[in-house]
């Protein structure tokens, strides 16, 4: 990325931050086929884990190639930022595609859609950090930003592992009911996953203190706050007063 301007990287930003924008509306709209909303329309389809392992895998790998590959390999900072980001993705990728149980299908569309995102975030966070910020001096790691921000990060990265398992667990081997997933962040919200993915990535953005952690938030928020609406209605059409006795939030507690 050594070719590539500040301003350039700038505009790149902003540009990304005006696309998550139209994302945001338009999922208002527009189911993304994948998950309970699988639709065939979104081109031919492949087993859920070969698909999501396809999507999430591309972050890891430019990641780490930004990394190998910039002057700042080995400087402390951005080693702790680099880890602590590739944590998500190690598990993302590398373990909870195996996790998924049952047979579900994902569309070649959305996993096309999910590598481009996911490769242009890479690029947003990894030429941030490698390339494009101020140095960071090691102070950094004992700032009020970045210990705040480490703990929103891991404590979403908890909530997002915990309801993951929730979700997992609700069917028993050839199972194909749906069910009202409870226990933990489900008491408040009815897509806990989401919330916790959404405070890792605040958390991330607040631990960096950039404009690109920062946009990755926004596109977090942007892409599962849609979706998360689209799971409520669908919990309220499929079980009525059951679930909407509960008085959840769709992805953020108290809040929305």
């Amino acid at each position: 990325m050594t070719h590539i301007t500040p301003q350039i990287f700038d505009t790149y930003l902003i540009i990304m931050a005006a696309m998550a924008l139209v994302v945001f509306v338009a999922l208002f709209f527009i189911k993304a086929g994948y998950g309970v909303f699988f639709d065939p329309k979104w081109g031919p389809a492949m087993p859920n884990r070969l698909g999501w392992f396809l999507m999430e895998v591309p972050v890891f790998v430019t990641m780490t190639a930004l990394w190998l590959h910039s002057e700042r390999t080995w400087d402390v900072v951005p080693m702790a930022f680099f880890a602590i980001f590739q944590i998500h993705y190690l598990q993302r990728s590398f373990i909870f595609p195996w996790l998924i149980r049952g047979n579900s299908r994902m569309a070649l569309g959305i996993v096309l859609m999910g590598v481009l995102f996911n490769t242009c975030n890479a690029l947003m966070q990894g030429g941030w950090i490698f390339y494009f910020s101020p140095t960071y001096p090691v102070e950094w790691l004992w700032s009020p930003q970045f210990i705040v921000g480490t703990a929103l990060f891991l404590a979403g990265f908890v909530v997002n592992l915990h309801s993951d398992r929730i979700i997992r667990r609700l069917r028993k081997p050839g199972d194909t009911k749906h069910y009202i997933p409870k226990g933990g962040m489900f008491k408040y919200v009815s897509s806990a996953n989401y919330f916790g993915e959404l405070v890792e990535w605040v958390g991330f953005a607040v631990l960096t203190w950039s404009w690109a952690g920062a946009v990755f938030a926004w596109w977090t928020f942007a892409n599962l706050a849609p979706r998360a609406n689209a799971i409520r209605r669908n919990y309220e059409g499929e079980f009525g007063e059951e679930f909407t006795k509960l008085r959840r939030k769709r992805i953020i507690p108290f809040i929305y």
